[in-house]
């Protein structure tokens, strides 16, 4: 028999892309209910500056034309708004494409990347896409632990990533903790610091990670125009970075991945503080009010400095967080199910109107039968 390798009978995947998990969004419908209240994807209940809406219908008649690759309107925009230096940034379709690029541009089969044991699920779909390893580390109180993260480092890792604050749980990690994990992380390991909800932590000890990609060679700070700014269905992710990364990383980009609409609707949110000031203050407001009340019913929340709530439910049967998602949605009502991240117990609230947060606390209060 000969020793030549037989012919596949069709094209296969490269090694470990079948072992990725792919990502699964929160729910959006459901069935039987016309028009339920989506509280699973931390979108801005206010929807989307009027400003960004009408530069958004101002490209109508640029649909034909290819958007400048460079984004350097958005660029110079941000540059001013942030203080940083417009050579260092880098724009992707969403934060998530960010994330891809980084992965390809640093990881290899061989090599390992880490993040927290409850980390955002696209951070692993990066590194496995690349060919890493995910390592998880544990985390304690359901916040990032710094002694976890730097065991599982070794000479192959070549990512740590960190969401800060964290997506699903919402915790935070204090400035100290992030300087202290990047002094002891080696000169060739990235830091990559996902603030897709920086904008929403008011707690002192945050920082933005500004100051570290300045000052050093191997940090990534990533931030979105999904969240604040309401811009989720357009796609518009950015990062700061040592400029020779992003000169790496610009080499594999696709040339035009943010569109003309897209890049005139986030120049427009970017300068609509009015807007930025009503999203924040809804969000100040009613984060401490749901997660109080959630108390009041026995439900254990984590402080969450997103605009988010995640709360743990019972292992009782009829009471467990897959009984109470399917008690909310019957009233219209969509919460997040956070299983896919290690969290079976747990479901994540999006902050809402008055209105809609009073109605999951009555949904709530009935369910856990402390109301009639």
């Amino acid at each position: 028999m000969s020793d030549r390798p037989q012919p596949q009978l069709k094209p296969q995947p490269k090694p470990g892309i079948l072992d990725i998990s792919p990502y699964k969004p929160g729910k959006a419908a459901v069935e039987g209910v016309a028009h339920p209240l989506k509280l699973s994807a931390n979108e801005n209940i206010l929807g989307s500056s009027p400003d960004a809406k009408a530069a958004f219908v101002s490209a109508m008649d640029e649909l034909h034309l290819y958007p400048d690759g460079r984004c350097n309107a958005l660029r110079e925009a941000i540059s001013a708004r942030y203080g940083l230096e417009p050579e260092r940034l880098l724009f992707g379709c969403g934060s998530d494409e960010i994330f891809q690029l980084i992965g390809q541009t640093f990881i290899q089969a061989g090599d390992n990347a880490v993040q927290g044991e409850h980390g955002f699920g696209a951070f692993a779909i990066a590194t496995r896409a690349a060919g890493g390893e995910v390592r998880m580390a544990t985390e304690v109180n359901l916040r990032i632990d710094v002694d976890e993260l730097l065991a599982c480092v070794d000479e192959r890792t070549r990512i740590v990533w960190v969401a800060n604050p964290a997506n699903p749980t919402g915790t935070l990690v204090g400035g100290s903790e992030i300087r202290r994990l990047h002094a002891a992380l080696p000169a060739g390991v990235v830091l990559v610091l996902d603030g897709a909800y920086a904008e929403f932590a008011d707690d002192p000890d945050f920082e933005d990670g500004v100051d570290l990609v300045r000052n050093f060679s191997n940090v990534i700070m990533t931030r979105t125009f999904s969240k604040l700014h309401g811009l989720a269905a357009l796609r518009v992710g950015w990062a700061y970075m040592p400029q020779d990364m992003a000169d790496a990383i610009d080499r594999i980009r696709l040339p035009f991945n943010v569109s003309i609409p897209a890049q005139r609707a986030a120049i427009a949110a970017l300068a609509d503080d009015d807007f930025q000031a009503r999203s924040l203050e809804l969000v100040q407001t009613w984060r401490p009010w749901l997660s109080q009340q959630l108390g009041g019913l026995g439900l254990e929340t984590t402080a969450s400095s997103a605009n988010f709530v995640l709360a743990r439910f019972p292992k009782t049967p009829g009471r467990t967080a897959a009984d109470a998602d399917a008690f909310l949605c019957a009233r219209g009502l969509i919460p997040r199910m956070v299983g896919g991240y290690g969290l079976p117990d747990h479901l994540r609230l999006t902050i809402g109107l008055e209105e809609h947060n009073r109605a999951v606390v009555d949904a709530l209060a009935a369910f856990m039968g402390t109301r009639p």
